[in-house]
């Protein structure tokens, strides 16, 4: 039982909203309003803070924040990464615009963690599909190379040929995250005919497993840098 005035916030709200999940053994994130004293309860991570009527929604008789106050409390309390990746699921869902998040972000100029909240709708995309690959393209922007163009479509003679994660299509260059998790066999069978018809077109396509994200994501910058430094027209920053 939720105190007064407490309400679901953070990724606890956003698996509410459909926007990732929380495991059964993980504890939900609860904001109760600033000075009124609440826990600790076991079960529940409790955040204090101001909570305006605005900031609340109803979802299945819950009392949760609003996705655009969600968004705010998540480049709060997250890793930049992480918060994007769950950004980038609301903001597909169509529960929040990017445009705006930016500009309630630059309406709060001074506020304590706005600066997060910029970076955070600076970096979210709308057209990303998955965590994986939002954290993949996030990694890549803040290690200092151009940001990607997310689920862009190859056409040939206004025929499809494929559609990739991650790709910088004035040089031909894409990125693929390869998580079998999301894939059937016989859906990534596809996708790799699909993604060998890219070489008669010139296109380089780099893979990533989790394997090497997690343990040689330098190794794997250092492919793409030269994959990128190889096509005529990068501009490195």
């Amino acid at each position: 039982m939720l105190p007064p005035g407490a309400v679901i916030t953070g990724r606890s709200a956003a698996a509410l909203y459909g926007a990732g999940s929380v495991a059964a053994h993980e504890p939900l994130d609860v904001l109760v309003p600033a000075g009124q004293r609440f826990g600790p309860v076991s079960g529940l991570v409790v955040h204090t803070g101001t909570i305006a009527a605005t900031d609340v929604a109803v979802r299945e008789d819950i009392p949760l924040t609003t996705p655009t106050r969600t968004c705010w409390d998540l480049a709060q309390w997250l890793q930049t990464e992480e918060a994007v990746a769950i950004v980038d699921r609301l903001a597909h869902q169509r529960l929040v615009a990017l445009p705006q998040l930016l500009s309630d972000a630059r309406t709060h100029v001074g506020k304590r963690g706005w600066k997060r909240m910029m970076r955070v709708a600076e970096l979210a995309d709308a057209g990303a599909e998955s965590a994986p690959e939002s954290r993949l393209r996030v990694r890549i922007v803040l290690a200092g190379l151009p940001t990607p163009v997310t689920q862009f479509i190859v056409e040939r003679d206004g025929r499809f040929v494929a559609r990739l994660d991650l790709a910088w299509p004035h040089l031909k260059v894409a990125v693929e995250y390869d998580g079998l998790w999301h894939h059937d066999p016989e859906q990534f069978h596809r996708d790799r005919r699909r993604l060998n018809r890219l070489i008669g077109d010139d296109w380089i396509v780099l893979h990533v497993t989790a394997k090497r994200f997690r343990e040689d994501f330098e190794g794997f910058l250092n492919e793409l840098r030269h994959a990128l430094r190889s096509r005529s027209g990068y501009q490195p920053r």
